[in-house]
């Protein structure tokens, strides 16, 4: 992957158990930059955007900006948000995960995705190089084909 905007931050919950996280593999990658909550650097966070729920749809529009990703169980992502409200929200539509999890404490909600297929959506909707995202994930072509429609 080559390095066309700013790097993808992600921030992980240090509750976040490493077997069930899917962004590992990138830590390889030039373009990503893991940040353990609650570190939190402002001054690098100029011209970002946060993925989250509540604001408008990621798009081309956004390119320009790096992406701020909240990495852990749903209950641990919306305790980390509070301390990132200050940068503009930008949501996915839904798409339909292949992510093989099943909460068994809370449901899991209808159009939730795993970090990894969430980040793969919005670098496709913002125009970024997807090329080797979903590498190495056994699940990867499921997710592709039950989202071809968007993808076209």
């Amino acid at each position: 992957m080559s390095v066309s905007h700013p790097p993808t931050i992600i921030v992980v919950h240090p509750k976040e158990r490493k077997s069930k996280c899917t962004v590992q593999s990138l830590r390889t990658h030039e373009d990503f930059v893991f940040w353990k909550f609650p570190r939190k650097e402002p001054d690098k966070l100029t011209h970002y955007v946060r993925l989250g729920m509540g604001g408008p749809q990621i798009s081309q529009a956004d390119a320009a900006s790096g992406l701020l990703v909240l990495d852990g169980t749903w209950r641990l992502a919306e305790k980390m948000e509070p301390a990132f409200e200050e940068l503009p929200i930008r949501s996915l539509p839904a798409w339909e995960t292949a992510y093989p999890r099943v909460s068994k404490q809370f449901d899991d909600p209808a159009s939730g995705l795993a970090t990894i297929e969430a980040i793969f959506m919005a670098y496709h909707l913002m125009g970024y190089e997807t090329e080797g995202l979903l590498d190495g994930y056994y699940w990867a072509d499921a997710f592709l084909e039950q989202n071809r429609d968007q993808l076209s």
